[in-house]
């Protein structure tokens, strides 16, 4: 994006979350813990899936690149965050507040598919057990997770040219602790009508496409639960699909209330809150509601460890 044709400030400063010093020393421990612990654990995640063979199911091949999109997209938006609660600068250049702004959409772009592809996992491990192998090969489940990166792709780089149209001359200020679409839109000095209307559409596509996709999938996961006689059976087979429910409720809500809205709506201090909740919040409690809470990652994380220890008494 051009800084010379599209504005006449040579930057952006970001108001952040809060004018006191004792707030924002506080919001930084918080965050740089709750970042650490992320990364922590989404590492860990994907390292244990990749080293057990237990896991190596699709349900946890798509769980791998759920922790890979959500350790990203915290980290495109966290550690500029934590530098602007600590530091009395509060800038960030043209073109890395756009950078961020690309990366941040892609990325969420590419959840929302992600998600609805691991409700069709469910949907067929429950509706149609005897055909998982087969209709969830490697092959498909691969073919699923590059159109959810093709599409996030797509969805960001249509932002991307929208975005390049606007002008910015005189205020720079954004009223946010990121760049995110709607501020930004709200700080631009030309019309910014078809903008919005172009990307409301696309970034309705992508969640409602998606959100339908994930509604379809449970709609016909609850209906075969009901018909199950036992109620062992019944816990049984909602317990798979529980933790995937309650984790894309969390999700989707957030997101439709943030972007499915005008941008003269936009509320500074209820959309932050918002914005916190789902960029640095969801990501640390996304392993807790998918995987620390199952049986199987834990103890192929017991077989990780005891391999490990094994390996040194050998050595």
């Amino acid at each position: 994006m051009s800084r010379r044709n599209n504005t006449n400030v040579p930057d952006f400063i970001l108001v952040g979350l809060t004018e006191s010093e004792e707030i924002r020393l506080v919001l930084s421990v918080l965050f740089l813990l709750i970042y650490l612990l992320t990364v922590l654990v989404y590492v860990g995640m994907m390292l244990i899936i990749r080293l057990d063979p237990h896991l190596h199911t699709p349900m946890y091949f798509f769980l791998s690149h759920l922790s890979f999109l959500d350790l990203s997209y915290s980290t495109v938006i966290t550690p500029k965050t934590l530098e602007n609660l600590v530091t009395s600068t509060k800038s960030i250049s043209f073109s890395g507040c756009f950078t961020q702004l690309f990366f941040f959409v892609l990325l969420a772009s590419a959840e929302c598919f992600l998600l609805s592809s691991m409700a069709y996992d469910r949907y067929v491990a429950i509706c149609n057990p005897l055909h998982y192998s087969l209709t969830m090969s490697p092959r498909l489940c691969c073919a699923l997770v590059t159109v959810c990166y093709v599409i996030g792709f797509m969805d960001s780089s249509i932002n991307a040219l929208c975005m390049r149209r606007l002008h910015f001359c005189d205020s720079n200020v954004i009223r946010h602790f990121f760049c995110d679409i709607t501020p930004i839109l709200a700080l631009s000095c030309t019309d910014t009508y078809d903008t919005e209307i172009v990307i409301f559409v696309f970034a309705g596509f992508t969640l409602m496409v998606s959100l339908v996709t994930v509604v379809m999938s449970y709609v016909l996961i609850l209906s075969t639960i009901l018909t199950i006689n036992s109620t062992s059976g019944k816990q049984k087979a909602f317990s798979t699909c529980a933790s995937h429910l309650l984790g894309v409720t969390v999700f989707y809500c957030t997101m439709i209330f943030t972007y499915l809205r005008p941008s003269k709506s936009y509320s500074f201090g209820r959309d932050q809150v918002a914005s916190v909740f789902y960029t640095i919040v969801i990501p640390m409690l996304n392993p807790l509601i998918y995987s620390l809470r199952n049986k199987k990652v834990k103890n192929a994380l017991f077989r990780v460890m005891c391999r490990r220890n094994n390996s040194k008494q050998i050595k």
